[in-house]
């Protein structure tokens, strides 16, 4: 059931920087919500159509590094002079790179890009030589057993959180205060490495991430409408979107744990807790550039200027109204 709340302030495209291809979706967007002129059944059609193109389009690092791992999979020659996996390092990097130059992602994104990068190799290091999971020994550009194309996996988290908080204009009810969060992510960061040697803790740390984030609310804009969804529960579902995305890069051969060593099988279920503590370290770091702002605070995502002013000013009474949804 939709329920109207008081009004919330939301950040015009102009000021939450969308791209050509995120505006050309508003534009679609907002010309079809005029022509059906209602607040039906149609419409919130309209905004489920909206909210997974949008999806789509911020998974789109992502997509693509697995669309890679697959084409290296069945397409690349085995006696190539390039290995497969220096080929698959060389061709992140460009994608990175174009990523930029067609600011799909800003400079500012991209330093949270990097830091995923850095954060996961170092990881994908220590759990190599841990036996945890293992890579092909192909090519040079690695660093111990770890291609170098592993990092951009990681990587491809961040695109996809940081493109998140700018398109979907986040907003968060009673975020916990960020040295709480920092200590809690250094703590599950912490228990990768060390349950090799000391009990693995992971269970205690995941009932702490839902004591510290089980009362926040997260509000996310689609086009007209803003809606509500506990931050635990998009950890979860963000957390099995990542799982998916792991057995199709096993299937690929990108790296295989030990048990599909004598044929591939899907990854164990269990794998869904590691990835709902990497998304509190993952939130942690892109908070550090999209600092959580309250559902009333009027903050531009990316910045503002002129255009975003006359943009904002000729925003259509469609697309004023913010609604909440609950259940029942």
């Amino acid at each position: 059931m939709l329920r109207r709340p008081a009004p919330v302030p939301s950040a015009s495209p102009a000021e939450r920087g969308f791209t050509g291809v995120e505006e050309r979706i508003d534009r679609w967007a907002h010309a079809r919500l005029r022509a059906l002129g209602d607040r039906g059944w149609r419409t919130s059609a309209l905004e489920l159509v909206v909210f997974v193109l949008k999806q789509a389009w911020a998974c789109l690092f992502g997509a693509l590094m697995l669309a890679l791992l697959l084409a290296a999979r069945f397409w690349y020659p085995d006696d190539a002079a390039l290995a497969r996996d220096d080929a698959l390092t060389l061709a992140a990097v460009v994608l990175q790179v174009l990523m930029l130059l067609t600011r799909l992602e800003t400079a500012r994104e991209m330093r949270v890009v990097g830091l995923f990068h850095v954060v996961g190799t170092v990881m994908e290091v220590f759990k190599t030589s841990a036996g945890s999971w293992a890579y092909a020994a192909d090519g040079v550009l690695r660093i111990g057993d770890v291609p170098l194309y592993s990092g951009f996996m990681y990587a491809a988290v961040g695109s996809y959180l940081v493109r998140t908080f700018r398109i979907f204009d986040l907003r968060f009810d009673r975020w916990p205060r960020r040295r709480v969060t920092a200590l809690l992510a250094t703590a599950v960061y912490a228990n990768f490495f060390t349950h090799h040697w000391l009990p693995d803790v992971r269970w205690a740390l995941v009932a702490a991430v839902l004591l510290v984030l089980g009362r926040t609310v997260m509000h996310y804009r689609v086009h007209a409408r803003t809606w509500r969804m506990p931050v635990v529960v998009g950890f979860v579902l963000v957390a099995s979107a990542i799982w998916v995305a792991e057995n199709v890069a096993t299937y690929a051969d990108a790296w295989l744990y030990p048990s599909q060593a004598d044929g591939w099988h899907l990854v164990s279920l269990s794998k869904l807790g590691s990835w709902f503590l990497l998304m509190l370290i993952s939130v942690v770091l892109v908070a550090w550039v999209y600092r959580p702002q309250p559902p009333d605070a009027r903050v531009p995502t990316v910045g503002s200027g002129r255009r975003a002013a006359e943009e904002t000013g000729d925003r259509d009474p469609l697309t004023a109204p913010v609604l909440d949804a609950h259940d029942g």
